[in-house]
Formats: structure tokens, C-alpha cells, sequence
């Protein structure tokens, strides 16, 4: 995920620190995502999506066909889209909660 988010943060012109600006996350960090990070905070999905003019899909690689669904938002979509408006404080403790439950799910098997 980090060389796609770093491929369309180059092809939208934009440096690291700009970028960083405007999703208001320090410069370092975002250099971890494009770097190191497998994924990457929920809440920065559509932030990102906006700030680099691209769909949530493409930030997440999904496939062209997949992202070209007909009707209306799934409610994870608006959801995701909810989170991302919210301050950032808020942001990071429903990440905390959502990985709680993944990890609690996966680990049930």
C-alpha cells in the first residue's frame, strides 16, 4: 500500500511534507506509510483519497471492475467516510476499537 500512496502522491505532484500538510499528519509518518506501513489508519483512507483527487479505491489498489459498482454507498463507505471528518483524537480510538475486533475475529477463527 505505501508505493501505491507514494506513486499517486508523485503523479499528483506533491511532495512528502505537502502532502503531509494537508492530511495535517507530520512529515515522518508519512514517510513510514510509503515506506514501511503494511496499512494505514481507516480515518486517513478518504483523507487521503481527497487530498490526492483520487477514489478510496484507488488509494486502496482496488481493482477497476470491483470499484465501478452501480448504487449507492455501502454503509461501511459512508461510515468510513464519517470517521475521516472527525477529529483525530476520535479518529485513533475507533481505529483502536475496529483492530480490536479484527484481531478478537481472526483469532476466533
Amino acid at each position: 500500500m505505501g508505493a501505491r500512496i507514494a506513486a499517486l502522491r508523485r503523479n499528483a505532484g506533491l511532495s512528502q511534507a505537502q502532502l503531509a500538510e494537508a492530511l495535517d499528519i507530520p512529515q515522518r509518518t508519512l514517510s513510514f506509510y510509503e515506506r514501511e506501513a503494511g496499512d494505514i489508519p481507516a480515518g486517513l483512507v478518504s483523507q487521503l483519497a481527497r487530498a490526492l483527487d483520487v477514489s478510496v479505491e484507488e488509494v486502496l489498489g482496488v481493482p477497476q471492475a470491483a470499484a465501478k459498482k452501480r448504487g449507492p454507498k455501502s454503509q461501511l463507505e459512508k461510515q468510513l467516510e464519517a470517521v475521516a471528518e472527525l477529529p483525530r483524537s476520535q479518529q485513533q480510538r475507533i481505529l483502536d476499537v475496529v483492530q480490536a475486533l479484527i484481531a478478537r475475529a481472526q483469532a476466533s477463527g
